[in-house]
């Protein structure tokens, strides 16, 4: 049965998270993910990463820019490019609008978590759209997990760098097969774990170099990218969330390493469409 809209549609639909959730969540032993475990991350450790995603606002695109050496630009035209003229489509962890300022003659909803990040996001996108002559976009206040709108509502779903922050990885994966239409295709790019060995190099990454460029761009010592590179230690293997993605009841699943360095991962899955 479909899952109605609140009847009052302000631009912002409050979230509800259910307090009392706070044990860890275990979706997976280590052998399994390749030497990770990526639990479900418990709802104050949770609540902590969501304050630092919040403070990193200032900051974020620069910071982005320089670890991965300009290439997020590269790998957001790729996801970007998945989506065709007059689609529905869904940003969930929209952040700040990186993403969704640029995505041109479609009709848009951005999703996150955190008000500051869509009230910094709502005057970006909207922005764009509008220089582009295009209605504003939609936001929703929420988490992945509980997505407070219909089934079957859209025609691509699409994660920037935010599928590792997701409180319970598998429940969000659903949700989304939820409010994808059938046929509907979800495209999420990440950070790369090939495997243990390839995991063990991007942690080194996270801990030196990026903490490096945090703190010459934040000019603080207690930069925010100092917790959020712990999501990165938790986060599973390529192999891992393909199979994930399958138990959820996605098709045509795909998952790949961006080139160059391989710091990142595409995954593509789309929702069977009915018989």
């Amino acid at each position: 049965m479909a899952r109605s809209r609140p009847s009052v549609q302000p631009y912002f639909w409050k979230r509800h998270i259910q307090r009392g959730r706070g044990s860890r969540k275990a979706m997976g032993g280590r052998a399994a993910t390749g030497g990770y475990d990526p639990s479900g991350i418990d709802l104050d450790a949770w609540e902590i990463l969501e304050s630092q995603l919040e403070d990193s606002i200032p900051n974020y695109d620069r910071v982005n820019r320089l670890m991965t050496f300009g290439q997020d630009k590269v790998w957001r035209k790729n996801v970007r490019n998945h989506a065709s003229p007059g689609m529905k489509v869904l940003e969930v962890g929209c952040g700040p609008g990186s993403f969704a300022e640029d995505l041109v003659d479609l009709d848009v909803t951005c999703l996150d978590p955190s008000a500051e990040m869509l009230k910094v996001a709502k005057k970006r996108v909207d922005l764009a759209r509008a220089s582009r002559g295009e209605k504003p976009a939609q936001y929703v206040e929420a988490i992945a997990e509980s997505i407070p709108l219909e089934d079957d509502t859209f025609d691509m779903v699409f994660c920037l760098f935010s599928f590792r922050d997701f409180q319970d990885k598998k429940k969000g994966l659903s949700e989304i097969f939820r409010v994808l239409k059938p046929g509907g295709r979800l495209v999420i790019c990440d950070a790369g774990k090939a495997n243990w060995f390839h995991g063990l190099g991007g942690r080194i990454w996270m801990a030196t170099v990026v903490q490096w460029i945090a703190r010459y761009v934040t000019k603080e010592k207690n930069h925010p990218w100092k917790g959020l590179a712990q999501t990165y230690t938790q986060y599973g293997t390529n192999g891992y969330y393909r199979a994930m993605m399958k138990e959820v009841g996605f098709d045509d699943v795909q998952g790949r390493l961006l080139m160059p360095f391989a710091m990142a991962s595409r995954f593509r899955a789309t929702k069977p469409l009915r018989d």
